[in-house]
């Protein structure tokens, strides 16, 4: 096998036809050897944050000595982002390695494990391979019956900020998906919540209760923003003050502690994490594809909001961040998400709209996404691709701002088409 085959391999298996459940990941990794029991980790569910929360704790760890497996999804530019060691992404051979060590046996499997369920076992045999000695493992979709769920009580569970998205899965109400999530919460293992939805909230306490987890919710009425600007966010959190936070959306010191709030868990366990590691690890984390900016001036920003609960946070920053200013906004929403909420809070800050398709089966066509645009009163037109796609919105945009978001599936390709275009 090569690098390409061995993602073809991966990507080829489909959800469709799978009932969700633990027994194929559990069948495929015994086949393996079990490498999840050689390993300890901190367990990260929610409806947003995962990905930031997770990169802020794998910083932290690493920045007080550890050795620190990331596990994350989905990829921005290369899939090997997805399994990190040190902020070192999976090299390709390794990678090709593990997918012959991984696909006879899943192939010897009755019942074949999906895409995700294959990754988590890519990901666990390079982590124990590379004797980490703590991995940050990201839920991948709610957390009960998660491929990641298989592991035993982790050293931390996190749950992050929840919200109403993917209820075709998880269920209609905030509390099925914060039961879902709670689906995380193992016996006797702490579990530390971002909280402030009452309903999910008495979910969490109550499933917290039951595997006699001790629960800790954050203590937001903690944290100070000290201010922010396009480099970095400024903010004082219980005892840590003027930490620079270089993640600059508005709603990232409040996933910084929730992160210093599980930190100082992991501590009370043993864990040798002083406040300067913390400090180091904030400061130094990144994190693509969230309120990135590419160009500071005149400003492009790359924003993986993907749902109504993420993107009231993004409205939030951008007005933060530009104070009066309207955007040139280039959209690509998948047609599962709940579009008309979602262009309702973009609208009032746009001046206008350029439309693309993600390069995935679920985005809604590029005109269809303008007609509704149209339809709501603002002004739209719909790109062939997302190279001309991020040319027309620089253009239109003129000295103003351009902000590209809607999905994290086009980052990626925001990114090389802006970097081409700017190094004409």
């Amino acid at each position: 096998m090569n690098y390409e085959s061995a993602l073809e391999y991966i990507h080829a298996v489909q959800w469709a036809g799978h009932k969700p459940g633990l027994s194929r990941t559990r069948t495929l990794l015994a086949a393996l050897g079990d490498p999840h029991k050689r390993l300890r980790f901190v367990h990260v569910a929610g409806t947003n944050g995962k990905g930031s929360t997770a990169a802020m704790l794998a910083s932290c760890l690493q920045a007080a000595g550890y050795r620190v497996g990331l596990y994350t999804s989905p990829f921005i530019n290369r899939f090997n982002e997805r399994i990190q060691v040190n902020g070192e992404q999976i090299p390709d051979d390794a990678l090709v390695r593990l997918v012959e060590r991984v696909r006879p046996a899943a192939d010897a499997m009755a019942d074949v494990p999906t895409e995700f369920e294959i990754i988590t076992a890519l990901g666990m045999l390079w982590f124990a391979e590379e004797k980490c000695d703590i991995v940050v493992l990201e839920v991948g979709l709610g957390g009960t019956l998660d491929s990641t769920n298989v592991i035993d009580p982790p050293e931390c569970a996190v749950i992050t900020a929840l919200g109403m998205d993917h209820v075709k899965e998880l269920g209609p109400t905030i509390a099925d998906i914060a039961a879902a999530k709670a689906g995380i919460i193992k016996p006797g293992s702490p579990v530390v919540s971002y909280g402030g939805v009452p309903e999910a909230d008495a979910v969490i306490a109550r499933v917290a209760k039951e595997q006699n987890a001790p629960l800790t919710v954050v203590d937001l009425t903690r944290l100070k923003v000290e201010g922010g600007d396009l480099d970095a966010v400024t903010f004082d959190f219980d005892g840590l003050d003027g930490v620079r936070l270089p993640l600059i959306g508005s709603y990232q010191p409040k996933n910084a502690a929730l992160a210093i709030t599980a930190l100082r868990v992991l501590r009370g366990r043993g864990w040798n994490i002083p406040d300067s590691a913390i400090r180091t690890g904030l400061e130094r984390v990144s994190w693509p594809g969230r309120f990135e900016l590419l160009r500071h001036s005149p400003a492009f920003l790359l924003d993986g909001s993907h749902n109504a609960h993420g993107m009231r946070a993004t409205v939030q920053s951008l007005r933060d961040r530009f104070p009066g200013q309207k955007f040139v906004f280039l959209l690509s929403i998948m047609a599962d998400k709940d579009v008309d909420e979602m262009l309702a809070l973009l609208l009032p800050l746009a001046k206008r709209f350029v439309t693309v398709a993600a390069h995935t089966p679920r985005a809604m066509p590029a005109e269809t996404l303008a007609e509704h645009i149209r339809v709501r009163g603002g002004k739209a037109e719909a790109a062939a691709d997302i190279p001309a796609g991020v040319a027309r919105a620089v253009e239109l945009g003129g000295d103003g701002p351009v902000c590209a978001l809607g999905t994290l599936y086009f980052s990626g390709d925001v990114r090389q088409a802006f970097a081409r275009l700017t190094a004409e």
